[in-house]
């Protein structure tokens, strides 16, 4: 079961961090946000890693697909909060 609390969490959370990484120009700075989201990933609930995912392995793992990906679940998790 996807609980609220945790889309709400999810959210806040990868839009709290892509607004970080898109303005970046660090790529120190960018790793380190792919990193923090790659250990969210790990920890958050998997019902809803598989919502957002939709069947792709390595969802928001990937740096060539990292920032389409967090654009992706940042705006699935929009319409899931609604």
């Amino acid at each position: 079961m996807i609980t609220k609390d945790s889309i709400e969490s999810a959210y806040c959370f990868f839009h709290q961090k892509y607004q970080v990484y898109a303005y970046s120009n660090s790529e120190r700075q960018r790793d380190d946000i792919e990193y923090a989201i790659s250990s969210y990933v790990d920890e958050m609930s998997p019902e809803l890693y598989k919502r957002l995912a939709n069947g792709r392995e390595e969802f928001l793992l990937t740096h060539n697909r990292f920032a389409e990906d967090m654009k992706e679940a940042i705006k699935t998790l929009s319409e899931l909060s609604l």
